[in-house]
């Protein structure tokens, strides 16, 4: 199949696994075209059977705000054309599916699309009132839509009243990249051999509370020697720095910012600080947790479907550095503990969100989208 993907290819959960989707689909025989306003995370090294189409946006000075959705529906069309697309897989309702939508009016309905939503475009975007018609609307109309949690999909149809079929694919890792040998001396930049390495990974916006991130850590460094590993970068880095100087502890947590390689660092890791107010699945869960990381994460939304209290993990309230200091420490005192939780970790990635057996899911997705005629 020659498909066609559109995400935000920016440093968050949707813009990585539409990547990963694509590099996934590459592999296994298809080509793949991003149309995107720049290159999508994790693809800036070349992959064979995976092209980019930029969409370039006029500033032309009658418009206060460019009119990027529209520039999209016909970079689509283009790309549709010229490519010979047989479909497009878009994420995000807003303001990717609408785009599509006049995309595939254009064409005169030869262009199905599939629209997966991740989150925010629900939760956040798409129930301000300026734009849940329009979310909604994209949401009916799409061909098809899937949805990356249960918990998701009960949100979707909460807010938005929609009572169409709604497919629930989770989001996945590729155990074969993602594995639990990790490189001594990679580890040896981060901290030393007796202590432990904790690591957060994020788009470090508010909903991920890297404030409670570093005051549980500051609670933790008063127990057992540990060092912090903070990927990513954002609004909040710069008031985390603060408060990590503020509490003492900026000598041991290191700002390692944006990465394209986050296989081998979690690999080095023990354990995932997650103090999200909300997870519509928890990718970074995931993959700490296919590297043999523990996740210690807040319970909410979708990452109680990915990981078991007590067995791959531990979930507390969030807004309770305190409580996440206390299970870190449990899990990080008591080697017996880690090893067994670390083990399970592992063995739940690959058993239940192992690439090998979530992409097949979208490929019969796509199938069943082009059956439909």
């Amino acid at each position: 199949m020659k498909i066609g993907i559109t995400c935000y290819p920016t440093y968050g959960g949707s813009g990585i696994v539409a990547s990963e989707i694509g590099m996934e689909l590459a592999a296994r025989g298809h080509e793949v075209h991003f149309i995107t306003y720049a290159n999508p995370i994790r693809l800036t090294d070349s992959h064979p059977g995976v092209f980019y189409h930029e969409v370039e946006v006029s500033d032309y000075p009658l418009f206060q705000y460019p009119p990027y959705s529209l520039a999209l529906a016909s970079r689509m069309v283009e790309t549709a054309e010229n490519e010979r697309l047989d479909l497009l897989h878009v994420h995000y309702a807003i303001p990717h599916a609408v785009s599509a939508l006049l995309a595939a009016q254009m064409m005169e309905g030869r262009l199905p699309f599939l629209t997966t939503l991740h989150g925010t475009d629900v939760t956040l975007v798409g129930a301000d009132s300026s734009y849940l018609p329009i979310t909604r609307f994209a949401i009916e109309k799409s061909p098809a839509v899937t949805c990356i949690s249960e918990h998701l999909r009960e949100e979707t149809e909460r807010v938005f009243g929609v009572t169409r079929e709604i497919a629930v694919i989770p989001n996945f890792v590729n155990c074969g990249l993602y594995r639990t040998e990790g490189d001594p001396r990679l580890r040896a930049r981060y901290a030393r051999p007796e202590e432990k390495l904790l690591v957060h990974l994020s788009n470090f916006r508010p909903v991920k509370r890297v404030a409670d991130c570093i005051r549980a850590f500051a609670e933790i460094a008063g127990k057992l020697p540990a060092r912090l590993l903070l990927i990513g970068d954002g609004p909040d880095r710069v008031p985390a720095e603060k408060l990590a100087r503020e509490l003492g502890v900026a000598g041991r947590a290191v700002f390692a910012g944006k990465q394209q390689r986050i296989a081998p660092l979690l690999a080095v890791a023990d354990l995932l600080l997650l103090p999200s107010a909300m997870e519509s699945f928890g990718l970074a869960a995931l993959e700490a947790m296919a590297c043999g990381a523990p996740p210690v994460a807040s319970r909410v939304g979708g990452l109680p479907e990915v990981v078991t209290d007590g067995h791959d993990g531990r979930l507390v309230a969030p807004g309770d550095p305190q409580a996440m200091a206390a299970a870190a420490v449990a899990i990080l005192s008591s080697p017996e503990t880690f090893r067994r939780m670390s083990a399970a970790a592992r063995a739940t990635a690959c058993a239940r969100f192992n690439s090998e057996a979530v992409i097949p899911r979208y490929i019969d997705a796509y199938k069943r989208l082009l059956a439909k005629g």
